[in-house]
């Protein structure tokens, strides 16, 4: 019975709607390629943080600062500084700073929290951060 141009669905129906989902779930999975891997490493760094305390820390104790995105742990922070810079982190330190609401002006806001990457490098490896 039709209702408002709508049909009712019929055990037929059903039965074939069943059998075109598994058709869809036998296909193969994809596999993707290295150019792809690699683009995703590369979105692990947002940008370098440059703020007095990040540039005292790499002139004096060769540690720069990152911007991450929230899903970034050491190891692809470590892989995507390697990929991007060609230098090997010695160690990686994680910081994730939390949101904070804020009063400015009479009027009430949230400053946005971010994850930042402490890399430590050797002493004689360098990043030129423009």
């Amino acid at each position: 019975m039709a209702l408002l141009g709508r049909k009712k669905n019929t055990k037929a129906d059903v039965v074939k709607e069943v059998k075109e989902v598994a058709v869809v779930a036998s296909k193969p999975t994809v596999v993707e390629s290295t150019a792809t891997v690699k683009s995703r490493t590369e979105t692990v760094i947002i940008r370098p943080r440059i703020t007095e305390k990040a540039s005292f820390k790499s002139e004096s104790e060769n540690v720069h600062v990152f911007e991450v995105t929230k899903k970034a742990n050491k190891k692809s922070v470590a892989q995507a500084v390697h990929e991007m810079y060609k230098v090997t982190p010695v160690r990686v330190n994680i910081v994730n700073t939390p949101k904070k609401s804020v009063f400015v002006r009479g009027k009430r806001g949230t400053k946005s929290g971010i994850k930042k990457a402490y890399v430590y490098l050797k002493k004689e490896d360098k990043i030129e951060v423009v």
